[in-house]
């Protein structure tokens, strides 16, 4: 792959600015999502997105809008999830990060909190992401952590998997690799970097590209745990690209082996490939 260059794919409008007399701050969220039905808010539960606002509220006496990054699915959880809001708050940008986590449940912590430039918006900024799903590769279970990988009892090949994942590199038409229920008309995406790595019984796969489809990552995994485990037939990720057919692809993938690692923006080129150094 060439030099990696991150832009963002849209320029927000003047709509998009504080309103007179507010500022914009900017937000790095960590949280594990098993206890939420997603980052956005929902009818049938609570969000990650909804309990950062109502902290907001106690704390600056303001009702918040919070804007992030992404839309995680129920059970998935981020490290690295941005967000942006305005408030007309004095408190210091770079408080509010300690002041938020005393009033935030446990499964959420803010990591970075500070000033945002007008135009900067935490979704349409954003210029890639990097994701990773986890695999715990042994005959039984884990008891302590298996919120955060699917468990897979059959021998896994990583190099065949990691063959397969290479077919993904490069710029092409993922329709294929939307769930059913998705409304994205743009389904061209530009996957810069995928990599397979076993440690012990813990495969994961780390993947950076300028943006996903919904469950795309959850779906590449599924694919490639059975391509690595000797249930589907290599080449299904190259088919499938090809012809844009769900039904060559293997099964989405459970929410919990999956972590949104970081959003990414212009000009954090290094970051996004720390991810991928040994």
């Amino acid at each position: 792959m060439a030099d990696l260059i991150l832009r963002a794919h849209h320029r927000p409008s003047a709509a998009d600015h504080p309103p007179q007399g507010q500022r914009r701050f900017k937000l790095l969220i960590e949280y594990d999502g098993t206890n939420y039905c997603g980052w956005q808010r929902q009818i049938n539960g609570p969000s990650v997105q909804q309990t950062i606002e109502e902290a907001l509220a106690k704390l600056t006496g303001e009702n918040v809008s919070v804007l992030g990054s992404s839309r995680t699915d129920a059970g998935v959880h981020a490290l690295g999830l941005v967000a942006h809001f305005d408030s007309a708050t004095r408190i210091p940008p770079d408080k509010l990060a300690f002041a938020l986590n005393t009033m935030l449940p446990y499964d959420i912590r803010i990591r970075e909190s500070g000033p945002a430039p007008e135009d900067f918006h935490a979704r349409y900024s954003a210029a890639g992401k990097v994701y990773r799903y986890a695999f715990y590769n042994a005959r039984h279970d884990r008891a302590i952590g298996r919120q955060y990988s699917a468990h897979i009892p059959l021998p896994m090949d990583v190099d065949a998997m990691q063959k397969e994942a290479d077919a993904l590199l490069g710029r092409h038409d993922f329709a294929a690799f939307a769930a059913s229920g998705s409304i994205a008309r743009q389904t061209v995406k530009t996957i810069h970097r995928v990599k397979i790595e076993r440690r012990g019984d813990d495969v994961t796969l780390l993947i950076l590209g300028d943006g996903f489809l919904y469950n795309m990552v959850r779906i590449i995994a599924g694919t490639l745990e059975e391509v690595g485990t000797g249930k589907r037939e290599p080449g299904a990720i190259a088919r499938a690209i090809a012809t844009g057919d769900r039904l060559l692809l293997g099964k989405t993938a459970l929410a919990r082996g999956l972590t949104l690692m970081r959003a990414l923006y212009a000009g954090e080129e290094d970051l996004a490939l720390s991810f991928f150094e040994e």
